[in-house]
């Protein structure tokens, strides 16, 4: 049995570069919605992704081909679900809410790498996650008056998030970045084509502007909605990528913890682009999820964690 090298720093500075792209690009996906649907955002962001990886793959020469097909299977298909949970909850619900249900995924990260993994987690780590999603409460603060139980369905993408990018570290460690990202790509193609086709197919007339995002099938993108698909494309690309070779280089408890400071990213590049500047317990919020990436990346021994033979 091996175990894949433990290199925290690096995955640290992967998954920062990573949120702070994310940040920008997403900030962007206001726009994309005012005339395109969720689904169709969905298929094409993939199918343009998907070429673009295969173009990589051939000037690198690096194979696609998977060393465990079934668990790369299982793998794209929980960070795919993951996305359009979360991507569908911002079409039913504030966008504070969804996002806080998301960002659940450190939680689920430590709740399922004990019980289905074995991992040994600290308590600087646990208090570091506490910490995080603290942090991430106060930077959102979803109003109780609007809580429901719909409100819950943004959990499930915390929920599969966190479970796949376990799955990433403890089954998909051997397997290449391109692999994984070309699988997590053409599973999202899969969603959005099935998502696209039903609405088509149901005829359902979707409202004008972003309120009909989620149940728009079919359009012809306009200049604006296609400029979106690219960068989210090429970003994702990018992006996923660095993320994925994080968990593959250290525990996903570190990684998670890290990819809590997109909410920060998300924050400074809505203040620059848009002038949306948080309140001072807004900025509690994003310096405790600051704090909590900081103290997860002291130096501290490797996390003992049962990772199955390859």
């Amino acid at each position: 049995m091996e175990t894949p090298a433990n290199r925290p720093v690096l995955a640290a500075v992967l998954v920062l570069s990573a949120m702070a792209m994310f940040g920008l690009i997403d900030n962007f996906m206001r726009l994309a919605a005012e005339t395109g649907g969720l689904w169709q955002f969905h298929l094409l962001r993939a199918l343009v992704a998907l070429v673009l990886i295969v173009l990589a793959a051939r000037i690198m020469r690096i194979p696609l081909t998977a060393r465990r097909p079934g668990r790369v299977l299982v793998r794209s298909t929980l960070n795919a679900a993951a996305m359009v949970v979360y991507f569908g909850s911002l079409g039913m619900l504030p966008i504070a809410q969804a996002a806080a249900g998301l960002f659940t995924a450190p939680l689920f990260v430590v709740l399922f790498g004990m019980l289905l993994f074995g991992e040994k987690v600290g308590p600087r780590r646990l208090f570091a996650v506490v910490v995080g999603f603290v942090g991430i409460l106060l930077a959102l603060r979803p109003e109780a008056g609007a809580l429901s139980p719909l409100s819950a369905v943004p959990i499930l993408a915390g929920a599969f998030y966190g479970l796949g990018n376990l799955v990433t570290r403890h089954w998909c460690a051997g397997e290449a970045t391109l692999t994984l990202l070309g699988g997590f790509f053409a599973m999202m193609a899969v969603f959005g084509a099935l998502g696209v086709a039903v609405l088509t197919l149901w005829g359902i007339e979707a409202p004008a502007g972003a309120a009909g995002y989620l149940t728009r099938g079919w359009v012809s993108p306009d200049a604006i909605f296609t400029m979106v698909i690219v960068v989210q494309a090429a970003g994702s690309v990018l992006g996923v990528g660095m993320i994925i070779r994080a968990y593959q280089i250290t525990d996903a408890t570190t990684v998670a913890v890290f990819e809590n400071t997109l909410l920060l990213f998300a924050t400074v590049w809505a203040a620059v682009l848009w002038q949306e500047w948080p309140d001072a317990l807004g900025l509690l919020g994003l310096a405790l999820v600051a704090f909590a990436g900081g103290l997860i990346a002291l130096r501290s021994p490797a996390p003992k964690t049962a990772i199955p033979a390859k």
